[in-house]
């Protein structure tokens, strides 16, 4: 019977998310002044700022306190011997299983906001798709692509 996978995201990454979420609500910022600057500069009707501010409101704080916590709070992972098992999802929970032996290589991505929080992105390769545990300690990504590295070679030894 397999368990429920338990290793966690660290809540550093729960930040890094943060302020990406705010890098991305800047558009939408942009978007809400300007629709500010037209209601006044052309006269429209008041209710056309206060449908900007609402909507630049919202959007904000779901991107950058809502779903953030939603997806660290959901997120889980477990390597065993024979598979990696990731959980994640923000309303619709996706559990994937990937088996060592479908393992073709394993990689370790750093963004300047991972990197400003010392994290990393494990990237783990199968002939199908790339699978991602996001935002892990970058002692513990490495030591994890070195162990997915060993275990799926010893898988590929078995075959």
């Amino acid at each position: 019977m397999i368990t429920e996978p338990h290793k966690r995201i660290p809540a550093r990454g729960l930040l890094a998310w943060r302020i990406s979420g705010t890098i991305h609500s800047v558009f939408p910022f942009v978007l809400s002044g300007g629709a500010i600057a037209a209601a006044f500069l052309f006269n429209w009707p008041i209710w056309v700022i206060g449908a900007s501010l609402m909507f630049y409101s919202a959007y904000a704080y779901l991107v950058i306190m809502t779903f953030p916590s939603l997806r660290w709070k959901r997120w889980r992972y477990e390597v065993r011997e024979n598979e990696i098992e990731l959980k994640h999802g923000m309303f619709i929970i996706k559990r994937t299983l990937v088996p060592m032996i479908r393992v073709q290589h394993v990689d370790t991505r750093q963004g300047p906001i991972l990197r400003k929080y010392g994290l990393a992105t494990v990237t783990i390769s199968t002939a199908a798709t790339v699978h991602e545990i996001p935002a892990l300690d970058v002692g513990e990504a490495e030591e994890l692509r070195f162990f997915i590295s060993k275990l799926a070679r010893a898988a590929d030894d078995d075959v």
